[in-house]
């Protein structure tokens, strides 16, 4: 008894292949796309907070989280009555007077305390209406205070003296988490000049705070690897 079973035509089968090959190109540009967005968010970051700190001097004559007149009955914020006036690490507080004043922003870009002019910079922005978030001073990890960049990681700013990355140019120095290799190489070449170890934009490992590390030179080797990217202005 003879069999009837019979194959795919090469004919189907390249049209099997085709279809293949576009879902796949869909998916990979999907990807690509997403990745671009990702890289424009996170360079956005970086170009919004010298925004936040031209805006509050514009206003206010004054460098945000070393505003010495940011309360107090004249104050440019609030006044001692509506505003506590001593930070702790689990919260509480709104505007100290124990800033400076002296035109540098104290502190670690990821602040080792609440009092830390690094980290009343962003009370003061955004009690000034620059910026988003809670003014609520706190360092306490899981808390939605220490702003949060696209990919979950930190964002802080210092002055250059207090800046992770030995060398780097400029007053103040921003400095964003928990980039990928990927996308700290794309955001050099979008920003500064496509070197990861030389320039205004320069990277060093995740989570880095001690003052005064190497920039690591990225290759596509790195491109998983999470790092601490920061820039000066």
């Amino acid at each position: 008894m003879k069999s009837n079973q019979s194959g795919f035509t090469l004919i189907e089968i390249a049209i099997v292949l085709v279809i293949i090959g576009l879902l796949l190109g869909g998916v990979l540009k999907g990807q690509e796309l997403i990745n671009s967005a990702r890289v424009k968010n996170l360079a956005t970051d970086f170009k919004n907070i010298p925004v936040y700190i031209y805006g509050y001097q514009d206003k206010f004559k004054s460098l945000p989280g070393d505003d010495a007149q940011c309360c107090g009955a004249t104050g440019h914020l609030g006044t001692a009555a509506t505003l506590a006036t001593t930070p702790t690490s689990s919260g509480g507080v709104a505007c100290t007077t124990t800033c400076a004043g002296n035109g540098v922003i104290d502190g670690l870009w990821k602040p080792a305390a609440a009092t830390d002019e690094t980290a009343l910079f962003w009370q003061h922005v955004r009690l000034a209406n620059l910026a988003p978030g809670s003014t609520t001073v706190s360092i306490a990890t899981g808390n939605t205070y220490i702003p949060i960049n696209a990919v979950g990681g930190a964002i802080g700013i210092t002055s250059a003296a207090g800046g992770p990355i030995t060398g780097m140019r400029g007053s103040y120095i921003v400095c964003s988490d928990a980039i990928a290799g990927k996308f700290a190489r794309q955001l050099d070449t979008t920003l500064d000049d496509g070197v990861t170890n030389t320039g205004s934009l320069q990277v060093i490992a995740a989570g880095a705070t001690a003052v005064g590390g190497t920039a690591v030179a990225l290759t596509t080797a790195n491109d998983d690897t999470p790092y601490l990217v920061c820039m000066g202005f």
